[in-house]
């Protein structure tokens, strides 16, 4: 069946890859990014069985994500499944971050993840079905050095899954949260060589992770509908 799906952060990377996966399927699609989509973008969707939306705005304005929400439910009648993928990172060590450094990071995943969930959970508790996927990471798990932003806001998306399935899961919604390791996306292409050698060292499948992985994983969560409050790793064995 057709699902009403909103995904932050989806212009690029892995929340454009998921994006066009559920389209492929027939699934209704908006997409969202804190400014307007170029048109290669929506090029990318013009053979989806449903035309393509769009939501933009930034996610981590308590007052853009409810207007964001509330436009999904007034123009699509439903919001069926709810992907926060929307992210930042901002790295530097300890001792050397400004407190714009930590507030920005922290503001954008975590409060982020926040201001969606709450507005969203409203819809889908009056539906009584839903389906919640939190985009983390292996350092939310892990931590990582110079990543104490980062690690600390993805460390909370999980506490925040994890209660959140405790609150709806009576209503026949689930929330999930999934841990990417190394994905090969734009953003992994910038590291140097000398990194990404480091990088396939510590991973026992030793190659980097594909979009289609996360997309397969996505997929599993939306159908799984007996699996909830837990935090699904995708990491080629990183973490175990």
């Amino acid at each position: 069946m057709s699902k009403v799906c909103f995904i932050t952060g989806s212009s690029r990377g892995i929340g454009l890859a998921i994006a066009k996966d559920l389209a492929k399927q027939g699934h209704q699609v908006i997409l969202n990014s804190r400014s307007p989509l170029d048109e290669s973008v929506l090029d990318q969707f013009k053979d989806a069985p449903k035309p393509v939306g769009q939501m933009i705005g930034d996610v981590s304005d308590f007052d853009t994500a409810k207007q964001l929400i509330d436009s999904i439910k007034e123009e699509y009648g439903r919001l069926d499944v709810l992907i926060n993928n929307a992210g930042i990172t901002w790295d530097n060590l300890m001792i050397r971050m400004k407190e714009e450094e930590f507030d920005r990071v922290i503001k954008t995943n975590l409060k982020g993840t926040f201001n969606t969930c709450r507005f969203a959970s409203s819809i889908m508790l009056r539906q009584r079905a839903g389906c919640i996927i939190n985009m983390t990471s292996v350092v939310g798990i892990t931590g990582n050095i110079g990543q104490t932003n980062y690690a600390a806001s993805k460390a909370g998306v999980i506490g925040l899954t994890k209660s959140l399935a405790k609150e709806l899961a009576s209503r026949s919604i689930t929330v999930n949260a999934i841990a990417p390791g190394f994905i090969e996306t734009g953003m992994t292409d910038q590291l140097s060589d000398k990194v990404k050698e480091a990088t396939l060292n510590n991973i026992p499948l030793k190659r980097m992770g594909q979009v289609e992985d996360i997309c397969r994983c996505v997929n599993y969560l939306i159908d799984a509908t007996y699996v909830t409050g837990q935090v699904l790793e995708v990491n080629g064995g990183l973490h175990m």
